[in-house]
């Protein structure tokens, strides 16, 4: 990863290949948040090929956008397998897991704020 990305503020206004946000790291889910505000985040993750999330819910939508590889993502006990370009939206408060299928890479997506 070049020095100029590691720094959340130099990627303000500039251009950025995604997959290079973050690096994978062996036996690893590493992850490196973009932006954080109160409204809402946007985090990339890296996998390593067999690791991955338990199953969870959390209070709202989450869109996953996969960046590279392959991953099966569970929610409410139906299983889908994504590669990269493809995306799903993870409900709120709906059991999901997530599993590398090999490597891979993903952005989440994450607004802060329920439906009236």
């Amino acid at each position: 990863m070049s020095c100029e990305l590691k720094d959340n503020k130099a990627l303000i206004g500039n251009v950025a290949e995604v997959a290079d946000l973050i690096d994978y790291q062996e036996r690893s889910v590493v992850s490196r948040t973009i932006i954080s505000k109160n409204v809402g985040t946007v985090t990339v993750f890296a996998f390593d090929e067999g690791e991955g999330l338990s199953e969870h819910t959390a209070p709202f939508d989450a869109l996953v956008i996969m960046i590279d590889g392959k991953a099966e993502i569970t929610i409410s006990g139906k299983s889908h397998h994504l590669t990269a370009g493809q995306m799903i939206i993870m409900p709120a408060d709906i059991p999901h897991a997530l599993r590398a299928l090999t490597r891979y890479k993903m952005m989440l997506v994450m607004i802060r704020s329920k439906e009236n």
